[in-house]
């Protein structure tokens, strides 16, 4: 774990990602709020891409708590049978569908509390629901998030809670709408897992990574 950076390095960092990636979005297809809490429960220990393959068919005929309640959990199973976990997560698709046609209206609640009441909507799935359908700047801390936090001193911390605290207090006002996205993109296709891409990080001059590749 590195030691926390300073404002001026944060601010310098996020300001690259910024001139490099104006608005970055995220890469799960959804339609409206539902299909992003659906499409964000079903990516856990599944990419981004295996969950996009399955809920393309899914979501056009699927798109809201009532539809999906009609189309039934079997059905449902034919379409996500290839993401990881499928049967359960099928079972908590067609229970937060249920409570949120019993109890929301059919409408996805914008609090957090709200949000982690549904079956298999935790504290990250809450989150990413609230920074990219509601625009709370909220940091869903990922595998991504924690390793590129904790690799370059932007944020480190020894779990995802104090990564995400460590996020809220250090990344400036102006960034915090994209900082979530940012990181994450970062982790995905440069600071990777095994062997980070440093020879092309755009922010390699602030890092505090030791163990720097060429």
């Amino acid at each position: 774990m590195a030691k926390q950076l300073d404002y001026h390095a944060i601010h310098a960092i996020f300001s690259r990602f910024q001139a490099l990636e104006p608005e970055p979005k995220g890469e799960l297809e959804h339609v409206n709020a539902f299909t992003l809490v659906v499409a964000v429960a079903l990516s856990a220990q599944a990419t981004d891409i295996s969950v996009n393959k399955a809920t393309r068919a899914l979501f056009a005929i699927a798109d809201t708590p009532e539809k999906m309640l009609a189309l039934g959990e079997e059905r449902l199973i034919e379409h996500i049978k290839t993401i990881g976990l499928f049967r359960n997560k099928a079972k908590n698709v067609i229970r937060l569908s249920q409570i949120l046609h019993e109890q929301f209206g059919g409408v996805v609640p914008s609090s957090r509390a709200a949000l982690q009441s549904l079956p298999g909507v935790g504290r990250k799935t809450a989150n990413v629901v609230l920074q990219m359908w509601f625009g709370h700047p909220a940091h869903a801390v990922d595998t991504h998030v924690f390793r590129v936090s904790n690799r370059t001193g932007i944020a480190p911390g020894r779990d995802e809670l104090a990564v995400e605290r460590a996020l809220e207090d250090h990344v400036p006002a102006g960034f915090q709408q994209h900082s979530h996205h940012w990181l994450i993109l970062h982790g995905r296709y440069i600071c990777v897992a095994r062997k980070p891409k440093c020879g092309i990080c755009p922010i390699r001059e602030w890092c505090l990574y030791e163990d720097k590749t060429e």
